[in-house]
């Protein structure tokens, strides 16, 4: 089906008793919402990038769960709960770096624990599911305001990937600071990496900051250093699929780079996350899985081959930025500067 966009664009959706979620791949050509019944096939979306961010990975996952409760439960009301834990089990598989979705499930598998096993659960697995939907839009708005904060009037940015309201359950981490920095009369260019190989930044952000009034440049990735020399950044703004206890950030392949160009030409690092990307159980980044993905991602454009026959590709999804490469990293909790375990403990006590 399709859906007229506003500025607030939404990525996930529960409608008619059933989940919806933008096909992403089809952006900015089609908006297309793909509809989806069963948990499986929520899983299958999130591995394909029907959807994708981490946080909205997390909330796609929460409604998958009542998904599979509510199947599990018409099917065998007396085992529903071994049922779900299986269908768990496939939707942890799906993406293994994005932390938010391993703390989605565990929200929801520790309130299945607490529900008779004689009574249906979808309602209340759904207004849980629409709980931690509801948290991360509110989380993304304050991040926002936050964030924003930090910024001069009059700076120009550069952002990676697509952290916006299509990977968030609305409004965005780093573009959520890109948008509040912008209604406030802060931000007076915003660049985006076209963010190879899947475009994210050509495909995604720069369609979501244009629906949204916001005028954005885009680049290769190549030309980062380039425009940092030139002395046309004042702030790379990124976000997160996972943040360790040390403060280390493991985002989309090429962060890390931005991280240590931005160093040497005096350009302060931001990291916009919800506090539920960081994982407190993670020491450091060194320890954080990096999803590995198909090579044809690399080889291939739009289903055609492009690389000559033979030629092997190498296709991390993310890589990790050291702690010491960041300046702020902002969530609904708070801002830390400079981050290191010790802020970081207190942030999350």
């Amino acid at each position: 089906m399709n859906e007229t966009m506003q500025d607030d664009i939404e990525a996930v959706i529960w409608r008619r008793d059933r989940l919806l979620l933008l096909d992403q791949r089809l952006l900015p050509a089609q908006r297309v919402y793909l509809e989806y019944e069963q948990s499986a096939a929520v899983a299958r979306a999130i591995s394909e990038m029907v959807v994708r961010g981490a946080p909205a990975i997390g909330v796609s996952a929460a409604y998958a769960v009542v998904l599979a409760a509510r199947a599990a439960f018409r099917a065998a009301a007396s085992n529903w709960k071994q049922a779900v834990a299986d269908e768990l089990e496939v939707l942890a598989r799906s993406r293994p770096t994005a932390v938010n979705l391993f703390w989605a499930l565990q929200r929801m598998q520790a309130l299945i624990e607490c529900l008779p096993a004689d009574e249906d659960p979808e309602a209340v697995l759904l207004a849980e599911a629409r709980r931690i939907h509801e948290e991360d839009i509110a989380a993304n708005r304050r991040m926002g305001d936050a964030g924003a904060a930090l910024i001069a009037p009059g700076s120009r940015v550069l952002t990676h990937c697509n952290a916006g309201a299509l990977a968030t359950g609305g409004y965005g981490t780093a573009l959520g600071v890109i948008r509040s920095a912008w209604r406030q009369g802060r931000i007076d260019k915003v660049y985006a990496d076209e963010t190879r190989p899947w475009l994210q930044g050509a495909r995604l952000t720069a369609w979501e900051l244009l629906q949204s009034g916001i005028p954005v440049t885009l680049q290769a990735e190549a030309a980062a250093a380039h425009l940092m020399k030139s002395g046309a950044i004042d702030w790379v703004i990124v976000g997160s699929d996972r943040i360790a206890a040390n403060g280390d950030v493991a985002n989309k392949i090429g962060t890390y780079g931005l991280a240590v160009l931005a160093r040497h030409h005096g350009v302060r690092f931001m990291v916009v996350a919800p506090s539920s990307t960081i994982d407190m159980a993670i020491a450091r980044g060194e320890d954080i899985p990096i999803e590995q993905r198909d090579s044809e991602e690399v080889l291939c454009l739009a289903g055609r081959r492009i690389a000559a026959e033979g030629a092997e590709a190498w296709n991390p999804a993310f890589d990790v930025t050291p702690a010491a490469l960041v300046d702020a990293i902002v969530t609904e909790r708070g801002v830390v500067e400079q981050p290191d375990a010790d802020k970081m403990r207190v942030l999350m006590a």
